[in-house]
């Protein structure tokens, strides 16, 4: 009777484990996809800092022309 009470308890522990790291792994899955949406954020806008720039740059060539 003590070792299928003991097989019982060890599988209840392994589970609870499994679902902690489960936890800490969707946590951190929401954090990295919080910092890529940002990241692209601050690219999308980069480049059209860098397209403004280069529609300028583009104007003052004609105009020297």
């Amino acid at each position: 009777m003590f070792w299928p009470m003991l097989a019982i308890a060890l599988g209840f522990l392994g589970i609870a484990v499994l679902g902690v790291l489960a936890v800490k792994v969707f946590l951190e899955v929401r954090r990295l996809g919080r910092q890529v949406a940002h990241t692209a954020e601050r690219i999308n806008r980069a480049a059209e800092d860098l397209e403004t720039a280069a529609a300028g740059l583009a104007r003052t060539g004609e105009a020297l022309r």
